[in-house]
């Protein structure tokens, strides 16, 4: 796919975000060069109205995150002298403001590809650990800082990162708080691969692209939520039992039949199916809530 100028389609006069969509791919970018996309409360109001917005457009196949200058995001906006506390609600049932956007990206039916370039550090990097792929450039760096500013992790990040890279790995960047470029980040998993900083962008669009010229749109947003939500079981055995449900249904599945006569006529398929319209009601993450 090649880079694409972008038609927004937008449903929210957004200050700290874009939002736009083309070629079913809907790109989503943090928008506050000046402050190195430091991270503020708007801006995580409007990027789960984005996310939100995304995964219910049926014309948005996959979601591309990224960044408006270059660096993704030096995390906590603290140019007011600390942390902005305000409530929207009571304290009580106040929600940080990273774990608010990699909540709601966890949760989508369609796939977030992040494509990162320069710094991405705290909730700049923690806000992106629930996509499912991160494409970094070589002048990207890391870090989990929060030791070293005496605060805590946000954005559930210490139950995403060890599942990513491993307990030794996360307590290596979550203790010291140090940076760390590319090279390593790839070579621990937390990123899918490395480009050149002008590239990163074009490898997230074509990765998109491959997503939705040759999958099913269904069988993408089960397997997104299977990984999300059954890898971390403690027994295989609940994830047997929904795998025969699944596999006992293939039969009379639309998108089954397209697939498998796709391949024997070696052409291109044509999935028929569409999210979430033809998701299998019974999964328990559909029955319980159709938005989680």
């Amino acid at each position: 796919m090649k880079a694409m100028t972008m038609t927004a389609e937008i449903s929210a006069p957004y200050t700290a975000i874009t939002y736009s969509v083309a070629e079913r791919v809907a790109t989503v970018s943090l928008n506050r060069p000046e402050a190195r996309n430091g991270y503020t409360l708007t801006m995580a109001h409007e990027l789960e109205h984005a996310f939100v917005a995304a995964d219910a457009d049926p014309a948005v196949r996959v979601v591309v995150f990224t960044c408006v200058g270059k660096d993704f995001s030096v995390g906590a906006d603290l140019s007011g002298g600390g942390f902005d506390m305000s409530m929207t609600n009571s304290a009580s049932d106040w929600q940080e403001p990273a774990g608010r956007c990699s909540k709601t990206i966890f949760g989508m039916n369609k796939p977030v590809i992040a494509a990162l370039r320069g710094v991405s550090v705290g909730g700049g990097m923690t806000i992106t650990l629930s996509c499912d792929f991160r494409l970094a450039s070589t002048d990207s760096r890391f870090s989990f800082p929060f030791s070293r500013r005496g605060i805590f992790p946000e954005g559930a990040s210490v139950w995403y990162l060890p599942r990513l890279v491993g307990a030794s790995k996360a307590a290596d960047w979550m203790l010291t708080g140090r940076l760390f470029g590319a090279g390593e980040a790839l070579d621990a998993g937390l990123v899918t691969s490395v480009h050149e900083p002008e590239d990163v962008l074009e490898a997230a669009y074509a990765l998109a692209g491959d997503i939705i010229a040759n999958t099913s749109e269904v069988s993408t947003a089960v397997i997104k939520q299977m990984l999300n939500r059954l890898s971390g079981l403690e027994s295989p055995i609940p994830v047997h039992a929904l795998d025969s449900k699944l596999i006992a249904g293939l039969p009379g599945h639309a998108d089954t039949v397209e697939g498998v006569a796709s391949f024997l006529e070696k052409r291109p398929p044509n999935f028929p199916l569409t999210v979430p319209a033809d998701l299998p009601a019974w999964l328990p993450w559909v029955a319980a809530d159709p938005a989680l």
